[in-house]
C-alpha cells in the first residue's frame, strides 16, 4: 500500500497537434552510429535516467521506439488541494510488473530489465524477481530480443547481458549471484556518453547479427 506519498503519474498528451509538422520533403535518416571519443561518464544520473535519456534520443532521431512500462496501480484515495492538481494519497499495485522496458528496433521486438548494484565483484540474482525471469523466457520463445542492462555503479561500468544467460544463472542450483567475470564473459560492455547517454543499441546490433548468422540469414 502506498500511503502518505505524493505520487505523480504522467501520461502522454495524446494530442494530434503535438505530431503535426509543416509539410516538407521527407528526410533520409542516416544509419545510426555512436559518437566516438566522447565520454561524459554518467553525469550523476541513475541507470534508469540514462536509459530514459537514451530512449528520448533514439525516438527523436527515429532510430527506435522504446518506452519504460508503467506500473499498474489501483487508486483508492485522491485529494485535490488545488483545482488544477490532484494528489494520490492511497494506491495499491494491481499486479506484479514484468520488465522495465519494451519497444521495437529494426523490426525486432525488444524487452529488457535494468538493474544496478554497488557491488564490485558480483551481481546478486535476488535483484531479479521470478516473474521477470519467466517473462523474459516467454518473450525469447516468441523470438524477441531480450536482455538486461546491468550497472556496476561503484565501477561506473555497464553491461548488456543476454536474457538467456541470466535465465540460465537463475535456474542454476545453489547459485546466488553472477560474478563480474561471468558478466564480462557473456555480455557486451557499453560506455556512458553524450548522445545517446547509454548506447545500448550497439549491443542489440550484435545480438541481431548473431541471430542472423545462427538462422543462416
Amino acid at each position: 500500500m502506498l500511503t502518505g506519498v505524493k505520487l505523480m503519474v504522467k501520461y502522454p498528451s495524446g494530442s494530434l497537434a503535438a505530431f503535426r509538422k509543416t509539410a516538407k520533403k521527407p528526410k533520409v535518416r542516416k544509419s545510426y552510429q555512436h559518437r566516438k571519443g566522447v565520454n561524459f561518464s554518467d553525469r550523476g544520473m541513475t541507470l534508469e535516467q540514462q536509459i530514459n535519456e537514451s530512449n528520448k534520443y533514439y525516438l527523436q532521431e527515429e532510430i527506435a521506439v522504446v518506452h519504460k512500462k508503467p506500473t499498474p496501480i489501483q487508486i483508492v484515495k485522491v485529494d485535490y488541494p488545488k483545482r488544477s492538481k490532484a494528489v494520490i494519497r492511497e494506491a495499491y499495485f494491481r499486479q506484479a510488473s514484468t520488465t522495465d522496458y519494451n519497444g521495437v528496433y529494426k523490426g525486432y521486438y525488444l524487452d529488457f530489465e535494468a538493474k544496478e548494484t554497488k557491488n564490485k565483484t558480483n551481481f546478486p540474482l535476488k535483484n531479479f524477481h521470478e516473474h521477470q525471469i519467466f517473462h523474459l523466457d516467454e518473450c525469447l520463445k516468441q523470438q524477441g530480443i531480450c536482455f538486461t542492462i546491468i550497472g556496476f555503479t561503484s565501477l561506473e561500468r555497464y553491461f548488456v547481458t543476454p536474457a538467456s544467460f541470466v535465465i540460465h544463472a537463475w535456474n542454476t542450483k545453489d547459485k546466488s549471484s553472477m560474478t563480474l567475470q561471468e558478466i564480462e564473459d557473456h555480455s557486451i560492455e557499453i560506455k556512458s556518453g553524450f548522445h545517446p547517454t547509454l548506447p545500448y543499441l550497439i549491443a542489440v546490433d550484435h545480438f541481431i547479427a548473431d541471430r542472423k548468422v545462427n538462422n543462416g540469414k
